[in-house]
């Protein structure tokens, strides 16, 4: 009897020719010279694709491994197909040693700005133990807060100290530590930071004269300000504060200037303000209206 063969078990192959199946599934003629069932297949059946070569393997880009193999696997041989995994892997693990790399460098230069800047604070404070100065300056030194021990350090030369520069560090708030360590502050440089607000405790720095918020994060006018009988200058440029006390700036008789350009100030404000205070006002140009 002559085998039957399902359309599925032949696969995909052009019905032409002497030795062509018919539709039905069943062989329409047995093709002459063919001896065997082995014989008669491969003349029947289309051929195999022939392998991949190993060229593609240097193509398939990284991390898609897996992938590749899966859509490759139906024309590779076993041996290529191991290769491609063991190829695969090795990508990976290269990757991988790629990005500790790139983070240990990366963590190295943190850490050596970081090494920089604790070493630059610790050079300006000796410098103003040392010589006794009645200044301190640490900008531009990443300080998210006050070093806590400074206050110890620098006890006995807090209290002349008159001018503290902060300016371009990354503080978020000022301490009532700070505020009552440096009591007899003239001058105040917080330029440059994340602050937005002020403690209670700012009310004591009775001495205070000039004070920088600029380019900082507040909101709100810093009302503790208006209670500094020597204030002469107030700096909030670059904040984001829309009302102003200005009764209570008006009551400030040592006050020469009050900086709010850049900060989104009400226009009424712009017009009550004039004929009330002594002290020069200065504002951005309202924005011209639609």
């Amino acid at each position: 009897m002559r085998p039957r063969y399902s359309a599925a078990a032949r696969g995909p192959f052009l019905a032409t020719g002497e030795g062509a199946l018919s539709r039905g599934g069943n062989w329409a003629r047995r093709p002459p010279c063919i001896g065997s069932c082995t014989d008669w297949l491969s003349f029947a059946l289309p051929p195999l694709p022939p392998p991949a070569p190993l060229c593609w393997i240097s193509s398939i880009p990284p991390g898609r491994g897996e992938a590749a193999v899966a859509a490759l696997h139906h024309g590779l041989p076993r041996r290529c197909v191991e290769l491609q995994r063991r190829r695969a892997k090795d990508q990976l693990a290269l990757a991988f040693r790629n990005f500790q790399s790139v983070f240990l460098v990366g963590r190295v230069c943190m850490e050596k700005k970081m090494g920089e800047a604790v070493a630059r604070v610790a050079r300006k404070v000796n410098e103003t133990v040392e010589n006794k100065a009645d200044s301190l300056d640490l900008a531009d030194c990443k300080l998210m807060t006050f070093p806590i021990a400074l206050y110890k350090v620098m006890r006995h030369v807090s209290e002349g100290i008159h001018l503290i520069t902060l300016a371009n560090n990354e503080l978020k708030s000022v301490t009532s530590k700070f505020i009552t360590t440096f009591s007899q502050l003239r001058e105040l440089n917080l330029e440059g930071n994340c602050i937005h607000r002020l403690p209670e405790e700012v009310r004591t720095l009775l001495h205070l004269r000039v004070i920088n918020l600029s380019r900082n994060k507040f909101c709100h006018f810093p009302e503790q300000l208006t209670s500094l009988p020597a204030l002469e200058t107030i700096n909030l440029e670059e904040n984001e504060i829309a009302d102003v006390p200005v009764e209570k700036l008006a009551t400030m008789e040592s006050l020469q200037s009050v900086n709010l350009k850049s900060n989104p100030v009400n226009d009424e404000i712009r017009v009550i303000a004039r004929p009330l205070i002594k002290f020069d006002l200065l504002t951005s140009p309202a924005a011209p209206r639609v």
